[in-house]
């Protein structure tokens, strides 16, 4: 019985270090351990959370910690996460947003779900519920003045051009595609020469950073001192703000929660004279409580930032020059003119 075993546990290691099953085969995280062998895909531990839910369509094992009989390995063999995705990702839309390990819960369980519970992908016919360019339902919309989140109803439509309102999780992956459903299809009327690559790359998308820093500046804006100042006196206390980064706009806002930014900066290109410093210029003065500075600089003026920890700052440096190291489309130049003729 110990020398089948032993069988088993290398025939499941070989399937398991195939190249095409080294990311987990629902949100690409390196090195998945799970593997389901009612689905032959091999998963990393957050998505085999999500595959217990679907117990009828999924079932999974750990592969270091359970044990795997010799037909549950064959299957693996006979599957993989290559097969998997040319049965259940044919028929992908371009503008369908594709979860990894960094987003959050509700985006990879509902990936999951329509990829293995609904099968959503699998004929080039179906129609999604979102792809007509018209969809409505309800959802909680956060109050301008009171702050307060209120049941309301929205249409979204693509003919009119607008969403309009006069929920429950499962539908908030509905509408963030159905949003990029609409304006994929703008896109296309647009840029009609544009291949469905280039339009996707500038489709609606997830933050690339969002978390805590303090800033410090006027009231609205974040301008500390004119880079033409010298040496700086920056007397203002920074504030603690929730920041996100998508794309070229860093937004941020006084709560995670906020349903409006107080303030944006427009970040561009290296080669358009933008570029991030780790650290806070010399001669910084002002009242701050984190010690891991970081500065942006644009052509017109320089901002500071401070971050809790080390880790953060160098996220944070990372994600800013991921930004502008890539050139400016004629597009965001016409944003960043608006930027500064509105700052």
């Amino acid at each position: 019985m110990a020398g089948k075993d032993d069988k088993n546990m290398k025939s499941l290691v070989d399937v398991w270090r195939r190249p095409e099953n080294a990311l987990c085969a629902d949100c690409q995280k390196p090195d998945p351990d799970w593997a389901s062998y009612t689905l032959g895909v091999f998963i990393c531990l957050n998505c085999s959370g999500i595959h217990r839910n679907i117990p009828n369509i999924s079932k999974v094992k750990s592969l270091r910690m359970d044990h795997w009989d010799e037909a549950q390995v064959q299957f693996l063999e006979q599957h993989g996460n290559a097969a998997a995705k040319a049965t259940y990702e044919a028929h992908i839309p371009i503008y369908y947003y594709q979860p990894t390990h960094a987003d959050c819960q509700v985006l990879r369980e509902q990936w999951i779900r329509a990829k293995y519970e609904r099968k959503e992908f699998t004929e080039p016919e179906r129609q999604l519920l979102y792809s007509n360019g018209l969809k409505e339902g309800l959802l909680w919309k956060r109050g301008r003045d009171n702050g307060q989140f209120l049941p309301r109803k929205f249409l979204l439509s693509e003919r009119d051009g607008c969403l309009k309102y006069f929920a429950k999780p499962d539908e908030i992956v509905d509408w963030f595609n159905a949003i990029r459903a609409v304006q994929f299809h703008y896109l296309k009327v647009a840029f009609p020469m544009a291949s469905d690559s280039e339009i996707k790359s500038r489709l609606m998308q997830n933050f690339l950073k969002e978390g805590y820093m303090e800033k410090t500046g006027p009231k609205g804006v974040l301008s500390t001192y004119n880079v033409s100042s010298s040496p700086p006196q920056q007397k203002e206390a920074f504030k603690k703000r929730w920041f996100t980064l998508a794309h070229r706009r860093l937004m941020y806002f006084k709560d995670p929660l906020d349903a409006f930014a107080k303030g944006e900066v427009f970040v561009g290109s290296r080669e358009h004279g933008y570029s991030v410093k780790q650290g806070l210029p010399p001669g910084t003065q002002g009242s701050f409580s984190w010690q891991y500075g970081l500065t942006i600089v644009t052509p017109d003026r320089e901002y500071l930032f401070t971050c809790e920890t080390e880790s953060d700052q160098q996220d944070w440096v990372a994600a800013f020059s991921q930004v502008i190291e890539q050139p400016m489309t004629p597009q965001e130049y016409a944003i960043e003119a608006y930027f500064k003729l509105s700052s």
